[in-house]
């Protein structure tokens, strides 16, 4: 092929056609590299689909679980939360987490006050990127979303994404440690809300849906919590003992807080339950 070059490609432009050969023929080095390195990103699986609050990337891996399979369909998950939180956010920043693929973004950025932010967590990689293009399809200015978990302190852990069988968790996948987690297992960022949260920010409601992972998550927001005392919605495990525990009772409800509803599988506590709407 050099001597094809040379042959009927002009002295000046030999360079140039030599470094095209170079890129398109994948017995060189270079072309193996270019090549590796496409396949090493995951292309992701997707479907847009929508419904009365807006537009959604729905992860086709999960498309077996609850929050898609009621997307996919056009319809809303968990309406009940979702009309709650547009009703009680008021003029304050909200925090959710995890987030999943967005299926409660365009509802409540829509809802905020035009100086409210939303702040959203998702450790799973594949749903974060799902969520960032749910944003970008609302034109949502006021979410900032991060990947990572939500925490009692920073520090890298794993999130389990499949269950034993290979199967994707989708919303469900949980925080674990290296050693209790399952092989399959990603390392993901840790961060706590009283270190991400600027102190100036004033949060209005502070929901969890972190898979068990809710006193830790708790934790590491005491802080913002006594200074913004907002209202809690917590997603609650058939075999979590959160709400029984000393702990909670010692940390949360101590400083006034009231279980005040229940919404789908949340339970809803307010420092001021006669400030809050049905």
């Amino acid at each position: 092929m050099k001597g094809l070059i040379k042959a009927i490609v002009p002295k000046k432009w030999r360079p140039l056609a030599q470094e095209l050969y170079g890129c398109l023929n994948i017995r060189t080095p270079r072309r193996r590299y270019l090549y590796r390195g496409a396949n090493s990103l995951s292309v992701l699986q997707c479907a847009v689909s929508y419904n009365r609050y807006g537009g959604y990337c729905v992860p086709t891996s999960s498309r077996h679980r609850p929050a898609a399979k009621a997307v996919l369909s056009g319809q809303v998950y968990e309406p009940q939360t979702i009309e709650y939180m547009i009703a009680n956010c008021g003029n304050r920043d909200i925090v959710h987490a995890g987030t999943f693929f967005g299926d409660f973004l365009p509802a409540l950025s829509a809802a905020l006050d035009s100086n409210a932010l939303l702040w959203a967590y998702e450790p799973n990689l594949e749903n974060f990127r799902c969520a960032r293009i749910t944003i970008e399809l609302n034109g949502a200015l006021n979410i900032r979303l991060t990947h990572a978990g939500l925490g009692a302190k920073g520090q890298q852990l794993f999130v389990a994404t499949c269950d034993a069988n290979g199967k994707p968790l989708g919303g469900a996948s949980h925080i674990v440690n290296e050693l209790s987690g399952p092989k399959n297992a990603r390392p993901v960022e840790i961060v706590s809300i009283d270190d991400v949260i600027p102190s100036e920010r004033d949060i209005g409601i502070l929901q969890l849906d972190v898979e068990g992972y809710e006193k830790n998550a708790l934790s590491g927001a005491l802080t913002t919590i006594h200074r913004c005392l907002p209202i809690l919605i917590l997603e609650v495990l058939p075999d979590s003992d959160l709400e029984e525990s000393e702990w909670f009772s010692e940390t949360i409800l101590s400083l006034g807080y009231a279980k005040i509803t229940k919404l789908h599988g949340n339970s809803v506590y307010s420092a001021h339950p006669k400030q809050v709407s049905d």
